[in-house]
C-alpha cells in the first residue's frame, strides 16, 4: 500500500455530504459529531454547490432535505449551519425539510425557529382605539400625580431639613443656580417688562380715552402690573428658561446615571440636587418681579406721555391705587411661582428617560408642566385673594 493510499483511508469522512437526486432535488446528509470544528471545512463548499443549484431556473421547485439520522451529537455551529442553509433555500422560494433529527434536540431547534426569529417579517402594529387611548392617557394622568405627590412630600421633608442644617446645604450650587436663574435672567424680563408695560397702556388708553378717563389708566396699569402681571410674566419666563435648564442639568446626570450614583453612595438626590434650585428659585423669582414691576411701570409712564399725562400726574395717581398691601400680595405670589417653576424643573429633571432625546423630552415638559402650574396657582391664589382682600 502506498503513502497516498494509507493517507486516504487514514483521513476522516466530511461530516455533511452534498448531494442531488435530480435537477430540483438534493440532500445534505448529516453523520458523527457535527461541531465547529468539523464543519470548518465543509460548510462554504456546500453553500457554494446550493447557491449553484438554486441559480438554476425554477428555483421555486428546488427542494433541499437535512438528513440528520446519522448524527451523533450536535452544537451550537451545527444549527447556526443548518439556518444558513434554510434562510438561503428559503429566500430563493424553495422548499425545505429536516427529517431524523433526535427528538433530544427538537426543543433546541424550536427555540431557534430559525427563520421566523431571525428573519421576522416585519408587522405593522394596529392603533389602539379610542377608549384603550383615553384609558392609557388616564393612567399617565394618574401615575404622573401620584409621582408629583410623592416629589412634594420629599421636597417639603428636604426644605425642613435644610432650615434646620444650614450648614449642610450644598450653597455653591444654590448661587450658580441663582446667578443663571437670576442675574442672567434680568436683559429678557427687562424687555418683556418694558413691553407689557408699553402695550397695557397703550389697550388701556384706546379704551379710556372713549370716555375721557385716560387720567385713570395709569393707576389701572400700576395695580394689574404689582399684582398681576409682573408676577405672571416674570414666572412664565422663568418657566421658559430656568425650568428647562434645571430638567436638562439635571436630566444628563439621570442618562448618564450619576444620580443613581448618588443613590449607590448613600446621598439624597433630592437635598444635593433640587434643594439648592428650589431654595435658588425662591429667592430670585421675587427680586425679578420687583425689577420687572418697576420697568412696566417706568415704561407705562413714558406711554402716557403720549396722551400728556405728565410723570408727576402718574405718580400721585399710581399711589392713590397702588398700596404696600397689594405689592406685597405680587411679592407673595411670584414666590410661590418661584417654587413651583424651580420644582417641576427638577422633578421632569429626576424622570428623565433614556435615549438620545430624553433629555430634550423632559425640558419641553418641565416648561408645559411649569406654566400649567402656575395657572393653576394664579388661580387659586385669585380665590384666595377675592375671599380675603389680600
Amino acid at each position: 500500500m502506498g503513502i497516498s493510499d494509507a493517507n486516504s483511508t487514514n483521513s476522516p469522512a466530511p461530516v455533511a455530504i452534498w448531494s442531488q437526486t435530480d435537477a430540483t432535488h438534493a440532500q445534505v446528509t448529516l453523520s458523527g459529531v457535527v461541531n465547529v470544528y468539523s464543519l470548518a471545512g465543509v460548510w462554504s463548499d456546500i453553500r457554494q454547490k446550493q447557491s449553484l443549484w438554486l441559480g438554476q431556473e425554477n428555483a421555486q421547485a428546488h427542494s433541499l432535505v437535512f438528513d440528520a439520522s446519522k448524527v451523533i451529537s450536535l452544537d451550537g455551529s451545527a444549527f447556526a449551519f443548518l439556518i444558513d442553509i434554510e434562510e438561503s433555500q428559503k429566500k430563493a422560494g424553495g422548499l425545505f425539510d429536516i427529517q431524523g433529527l433526535d427528538p433530544k434536540y427538537q426543543p433546541l431547534l424550536h427555540e431557534f425557529d430559525p427563520i421566523q426569529n431571525l428573519f421576522p417579517v416585519p408587522s405593522q402594529k394596529q392603533k389602539p382605539n379610542l377608549v384603550v387611548s383615553i384609558g392609557m392617557a388616564a393612567q399617565d394622568l394618574i401615575d404622573d400625580g401620584r409621582g408629583l405627590i410623592t416629589f412634594i412630600g420629599h421636597l417639603s421633608a428636604d426644605l425642613v431639613w435644610s432650615i434646620r442644617n444650614i450648614r449642610q446645604v450644598r450653597w455653591g450650587d444654590f448661587v450658580n443656580a441663582a446667578v443663571e436663574a437670576g442675574i442672567s435672567a434680568l436683559p429678557i424680563v427687562g424687555l418683556v417688562a418694558f413691553l407689557i408695560g408699553v402695550i397695557l397702556s397703550f389697550q388701556a388708553a384706546i379704551g379710556m380715552q372713549q370716555f375721557g378717563a385716560v387720567s385713570f389708566v395709569g393707576p389701572l396699569a400700576a395695580l394689574g402690573i404689582v399684582r398681576e402681571m409682573g408676577p405672571l410674566i416674570t414666572a412664565i419666563l422663568l418657566a421658559g428658561r430656568s425650568s428647562a435648564a434645571f430638567a436638562a442639568e439635571i436630566g444628563t446626570m439621570t442618562v448618564n446615571s450619576e444620580v443613581d450614583a448618588l443613590v449607590t453612595g448613600g446621598l439624597s438626590p433630592i437635598r444635593f440636587l433640587v434643594v439648592p434650585r428650589v431654595l435658588a428659585g425662591i429667592l430670585v423669582a421675587p427680586i425679578l418681579t420687583l425689577f420687572a414691576d418697576v420697568v412696566s411701570i417706568f415704561s407705562s409712564m413714558l406711554t402716557m406721555q403720549i396722551y400728556g399725562i405728565p410723570f408727576i400726574n402718574f405718580y400721585n395717581g399710581m399711589l392713590s391705587a397702588v398700596d404696600v398691601e397689594d405689592v406685597l400680595s405680587g411679592l407673595v405670589k411670584a414666590t410661590l411661582f418661584g417654587v413651583v417653576v424651580s420644582a417641576m424643573g427638577c422633578l421632569r429633571g429626576m424622570q428623565t428617560g433614556t435615549g438620545a432625546a430624553a433629555v430634550g423630552i423632559s425640558a419641553t415638559r418641565a416648561v408645559v408642566s411649569s406654566i400649567v402650574m402656575i395657572v393653576l396657582v394664579d388661580g387659586i391664589f385669585a380665590y384666595i385673594s377675592y375671599r380675603t382682600g389680600f
